[in-house]
């Protein structure tokens, strides 16, 4: 069998974890039906208390401006965020998550966490395996 070079097992990983969260947004919240860009949205909203500007929103979702507030709008009319004028710049708006969006993003994540731990067990990983891990963590830190 040929060995993989590093770029084809992070692709294989990073496939593997979209359908982790693709089942997770499934099963454990699956009255909610939220699809991947709504549930990048309540990721990115809920990683400050303060929550985040609809501009930033867009960008990390990787969608247009307009098509970010028609989500955003979406997700507030079924409870799970509120959008309010920025304190800071009153032309921005900022989104922050409810408490019923604080609990699903949670769901969500203890879910996804869950499978990864399960998937984990039994997995020893050498201390220099690890930092070299953390480094490419770091690295693909600035693509979310």
């Amino acid at each position: 069998m040929p060995r993989s070079s590093t770029a084809d097992l992070l692709e294989r990983i990073m496939v593997a974890g979209v359908a982790i969260t693709t089942r997770a947004l499934s099963e454990a919240q699956p009255a909610l039906a939220l699809t991947f860009p709504q549930w990048r949205a309540l990721l990115v909203v809920g990683e400050r208390p303060e929550g985040a500007r609809v501009g930033e929103v867009a960008a990390r979702v990787g969608v247009t401006l307009p098509a970010t507030r028609r989500l955003l709008r979406r997700l507030a009319a079924r409870g799970l965020l509120e959008i309010s004028t920025d304190e800071s710049d009153r032309r921005a708006s900022r989104a922050r998550l409810t408490t019923a969006g604080s609990q699903a993003r949670d769901a969500i994540l203890a879910y996804r966490r869950q499978r990864i731990v399960e998937t984990l067990r039994g997995t020893q990983l050498e201390p220099s395996t690890r930092a070299e891990l953390n480094r490419l963590a770091d690295a693909f830190d600035a693509h979310r």
